[in-house]
């Protein structure tokens, strides 16, 4: 392996994986910064709760290819610049990192899970198909997008290791899901409380303390209601 394509090829994925499209895309049509709301996490399921389909679709997939473009590249170019096996597993994980504490957004970065699916997909296609599929089935029975990325994460190495055995991919696998099951803590918490949201859910948008009816009080004008109230008429 040789040392220096290797660590530039680590440190291109890494930059490539810290830019936050959740954010980038967010910005560009218009919508609220997605840190802002819901969960706070700049991922596809966070913004699918600003109503925007759209956004959220576009997101998923460039957070995706981040992942993937990366490793593929690595994959096609690499063995000419001496990068193995364990050097191309390292670029996934790079680029995963990047997502998880991008430079570019002060280190505040997303959970990860759409792009260790890129990853998954170019490190080895038949892997990220298992693993996307699990993550489909649970979602479409418990419609809890972090649920179906815990179970998800935890079934991948097990995936690699019962099917295709001990190599460097494992590695970069079991590196991305225990780091994917340490930034769902929150939403395990949510989940055993009851108080996780659902996939599509719109996050409860707070404008401050809601008025009280207004009492319309004006010189001259009294106003009782209860008992005892009373109209005069004919009064001069």
């Amino acid at each position: 392996m040789q040392t220096l394509p290797s660590v530039l090829a680590v440190l291109a994925a890494y930059l490539i994986g810290s830019l936050s499209f959740a954010v980038i895309i967010s910005r560009g049509m218009g919508l609220e910064d997605p840190r802002h709301y819901g969960s706070g996490n700049p991922g596809a399921t966070n913004v699918l709760r600003s109503g925007n389909r759209l956004a959220a679709v576009l997101t998923l997939a460039f957070d995706a290819l981040k992942g993937y473009v990366p490793v593929l590249l690595a994959l096609v170019y690499g063995p000419a610049w001496g990068l193995g096996a364990l050097a191309v597993a390292m670029v996934g994980l790079a680029a995963f990192l990047g997502h998880l504490w991008p430079v570019f957004f002060g280190f505040k970065g997303g959970k990860g899970v759409a792009t260790a699916a890129g990853v998954l997909l170019a490190l080895n296609p038949w892997l990220g198909l298992a693993t996307l599929l699990t993550w489909v089935i649970i979602a479409a029975f418990f419609r809890f997008s972090s649920l179906a990325s815990i179970v998800a994460a935890l079934f991948a190495p097990f995936y690699q290791l019962l099917i295709w055995g001990v190599s460097p991919v494992l590695l970069a696998v079991c590196a991305m899901s225990l780091l994917l099951l340490w930034r769902h803590q929150p939403n395990m918490r949510k989940l055993f409380a009851g108080t996780e949201s659902r996939l599509g859910a719109k996050p409860a948008v707070s404008h401050g303390p809601t008025p009280k009816h207004p009492t319309n009080h004006h010189p001259g004008h009294a106003h009782s209601h209860g008992p005892g109230h009373s109209h005069k008429k004919g009064h001069k």
